[in-house]
């Protein structure tokens, strides 16, 4: 199975607490770090540090779509915190949906949010690619 992953965090998260969040969310959804062929965030983190260290580790190109690109995207768990911050009621799952090039019935990992030791949270969803 293709997957594709939509990330979210807070500034300056630690690529261990994203990494902590990736592993659970891809072992609750059975499928694997190989299965992930597509990956998705909000633009304001293209240059958020942890996002990009771990898209190097593992040779991804992370699409970074505007927050009006998102804003359209129709999830099941649309937070009005996340918009008021970014202008998108949804990053993760609205990126990991624009990311499969699917609808929400794709997503198999709607929202997982991970805080790390730091307190500082990582988000993680992920969508099967429609074959």
């Amino acid at each position: 199975m293709k997957i594709a992953l939509g990330l979210g965090c807070d500034r300056n998260t630690p690529t261990e607490t994203l990494r902590l969040a990736l592993t659970a969310a891809l072992t609750i959804s059975r499928t694997r770090i190989e299965d992930v062929v597509a990956v998705g965030s909000i633009d304001l983190k293209a240059d958020e540090p942890a996002m990009l260290e771990l898209a190097a580790e593992r040779g991804w190109r992370i699409r970074f779509y505007p927050a009006a690109e998102l804003a359209t995207v129709d999830v099941p768990n649309p937070s009005e915190t996340v918009r008021k911050y970014t202008g998108t009621p949804s990053v993760s799952e609205a990126a990991a949906l624009l990311a499969a090039g699917a609808d929400k019935s794709a997503l198999i990992i709607e929202k997982l949010s991970h805080r790390g030791p730091d307190g500082r949270n990582a988000t993680v969803s992920i969508a099967r690619i429609p074959e």
